[in-house]
């Protein structure tokens, strides 16, 4: 009719969203399976040894295509493993140890494939050992690894026994670390924020899949009681498994624990579809898939091996920021569709096609998860 306003049109925001996160889904995927760790061990003498650590088929898709791009396929074991053997040497190119101002460079590398047998909870990685001489009068030294994108602990271990840990941002420069003697031992609040920025960078950015789980839950509901309680379930859950896989006292592999988290992505989307109402078994399962949740969350906190004096610290300061993830999470989400919650086409156009979009990529997840892509 003339002069009526015309209606209110739907966010179309919500098929732009679903393509981004099923784009995300594949990119964090191939982020996931980064899991860097690196070693530095410099003895007495000045020879060190620098021990490079990831999964082997991302190892090999990122040093093709620094050697130019090859089409090996990286889910034959024996291929790839051959292959990673003869692009050792690319390796050395792919690493800068400044030491007091000056370039050092690896003198050999060496390839070796991931174990046939891994302890519960950790992942089965290659490595390249890289071998060579620092000064004996080295001070200092700052570290840059141009390979990697998101964050990984990097250890130094002296001649003295003493280690250091710090956690570089992915494709950035190392604090630099005294050479000169034992490392001075860091105040408790220094550690503690290390901890807490560790915590809170699992989620955002890095942990994409925790984030797509704590939207499913933001969205079963326009109501805010069910989101509280079902994120308070949730986060008690995680911080039991997350305190006892730190403790030892429960562990499962992660090739168990991962397509598992995937799978409660679909879950949790799915029953979106089905129901607005919280129910008691709703809230079981988030607790279920927060024990899961919690053990995927102990395995960035085990490739720390902590000191046992820092283990309580850690696990407070880890869990803290994650925390804190979540809650950002949450509030982002809230502010991008609170106006629209109390619209009667809410669940029909934003919930329906944005728990869809998460489902897909839980699916994703559970596939490449479990065929190891």
């Amino acid at each position: 009719m003339a002069g009526m306003a015309a209606p209110v049109r739907p966010p179309r925001i919500a098929a732009a969203a679903g393509v981004l996160l099923l784009a995300l889904a594949i990119r964090g995927a191939a982020h996931d399976l980064e899991r860097t760790t690196v070693h530095l061990d410099v003895a007495a003498d000045g020879a060190f040894t620098l021990r490079l650590a990831h999964d082997p088929s991302w190892l090999l898709l990122r040093m093709e295509s620094f050697a130019g791009g090859g089409q090996t396929n990286p889910t034959d074991p024996m291929a790839r493993d051959a292959r990673l053997t003869t692009l050792a040497r690319d390796a050395i190119d792919r690493v800068v140890l400044f030491v007091d101002g000056a370039e050092v460079r690896p003198t050999t590398s060496d390839y070796a494939p991931p174990p046939a047998v891994v302890p519960d909870g950790q992942f089965a990685l290659a490595s390249y050992t890289l071998r060579g001489h620092l000064p004996t009068t080295a001070r200092t030294l700052r570290w840059y690894y141009g390979m990697v994108a998101d964050p990984y602990p990097f250890t130094v271990t002296l001649a003295d026994r003493s280690t250091r840990t710090e956690w570089v941002q992915g494709d950035a420069w190392s604090t630099a670390l005294p050479l000169g003697g034992p490392f001075a031992t860091r105040t408790w609040t220094s550690r503690f924020t290390e901890y807490l920025v560790l915590g809170y960078t699992h989620i955002l950015p890095k942990g994409l899949d925790h984030i797509l789980f704590v939207v499913g839950l933001f969205l079963l509901s326009a109501h805010l009681r069910p989101v509280l309680i079902q994120v308070t379930t949730f986060t008690v859950a995680h911080s039991l498994t997350l305190g006892l896989a730190l403790y030892g006292v429960v562990t499962l592999p992660a090739t168990v624990v991962e397509p598992l988290i995937a799978l409660s992505i679909v879950y949790v989307a799915i029953e979106n579809l089905r129901t607005r109402r919280l129910t008691p078994w709703r809230i079981a399962l988030v607790f279920l898939f927060g024990l899961l949740h919690g053990l995927g969350f102990a395995g960035v906190l085990t490739g720390l091996a902590l000191p046992h004096a820092d283990i309580a610290l850690g696990l407070f300061g880890f869990n803290l920021g994650v925390e804190a993830g979540q809650l950002t999470v949450i509030a982002l989400v809230a502010l991008a569709v609170g106006r629209w919650r109390t619209r009667p086409w809410y669940h029909a156009r934003v919930v329906t096609p944005a728990s869809l979009a998460i489902a897909a990529a839980g699916a994703w997840w559970t596939i490449t998860r479990v065929a190891g892509w």
